[in-house]
């Protein structure tokens, strides 16, 4: 349910009758604090919701804010709401395992709240990796454009020493194994896809990549790569509708201009699949019933039920 601070149960409330015609949801969360949450907002308590309570899983002092009604304060970084937001996921993902529940739908959650609780883990696609034992996939977008990215939240700096030949191939064929597609776009890392090698050597590689496993897979679903600065033209997307970056901008600014309001975060490549909103927690409107847009919520359950 991401972090009770932010929009995510005012997303919670008013998407559930929506929600349940798509899926059958089980809410991790405690009902007080979603009751607590609807009388904040002014809202109807639905008396349908399927609740999994998480409480005695928080350590004291969150509980002991559970208790008091005291865990919600809207737009605050707090380490409890951090906390909260952790357990929650983190037993989500516990009843996937047990197969009690078929695939996990993210709220959004404050990564630095995580850090004030002391989770060690960026975000929910590091804490999957971790666990499973192997990177999962980010990709991002709606059914008008995919884009799947090779690597996510590293710096800049470490971009083009994280592209070797290897990495390239276990990453295009988990990709091609985990996601139902006919071709994607491949885009280089440098100007121009580096110019022939003028512009740097890592697109050489890239390249080779595709070559290796487009003749592994036997067709030639991966097209590149492509100079990044054309890669999204209306053109090229008149033609593809899933694309893999290089790197965490290079794909999602564009993402992000033409399909925000209705883009998904999806976690590949994994023993279990997880979808989530596409942004924040919008702490700016946190509980002031400014109405936030629903529909990322409303595509990612879409998403896990067609998949």
């Amino acid at each position: 349910m991401g972090d009770v601070n932010g929009i995510s149960l005012e997303i919670l409330l008013k998407a559930h009758d929506e929600i349940k015609k798509i899926v059958k949801p089980v809410y991790l969360i405690d009902l007080e604090v979603l009751d607590s949450a609807s009388k904040m907002l002014s809202l109807k308590f639905p008396n349908d919701l399927e609740t999994f309570s998480i409480k005695k899983f928080c350590s004291q002092n969150t509980l002991d804010k559970i208790e008091s009604n005291a865990l919600i304060t809207p737009s605050l970084v707090s380490k409890e709401s951090g906390e909260y937001s952790f357990v929650s996921f983190e037993n989500g993902v516990d009843l996937v395992c047990r197969n009690m529940a078929d695939s996990i739908l993210t709220l959004p959650i404050n990564k630095f709240a995580w850090s004030k609780a002391g989770i060690e883990f960026l975000g929910h696609t590091e804490y999957l990796s971790k666990r499973f034992g192997k990177k999962g996939i980010m990709m991002l977008g709606c059914k008008e454009m995919f884009v799947a990215l090779f690597s996510d939240h590293i710096p800049l700096s470490e971009v083009s020493k994280s592209i070797t030949f290897n990495a390239l191939v276990d990453f295009l064929l988990d990709f091609k194994n985990s996601f139902i597609f006919n071709n994607a776009l491949v885009l280089g890392l440098n100007p121009h896809a580096g110019d022939s090698g003028i512009l740097g050597s890592e697109d050489f590689m890239i390249n080779e990549a595709i070559n290796f496993v487009n003749k592994k897979l036997g067709s030639e679903i991966f097209i590149g790569s492509i100079s990044p600065d054309i890669a999204f033209s209306p053109q090229n997307r008149s033609k593809f509708n899933v694309f893999i970056a290089m790197y965490h901008d290079q794909g999602l600014i564009p993402l992000k201009a033409l399909h925000f309001d209705k883009s998904i975060n999806v976690t590949l490549g994994l023993p279990l699949l997880r979808a989530s909103v596409d942004h924040g927690t919008a702490f700016d409107i946190a509980y002031k019933n400014k109405n936030p847009n629903l529909q990322s919520y409303i595509e990612a359950a879409r998403f896990l039920a067609d998949s």
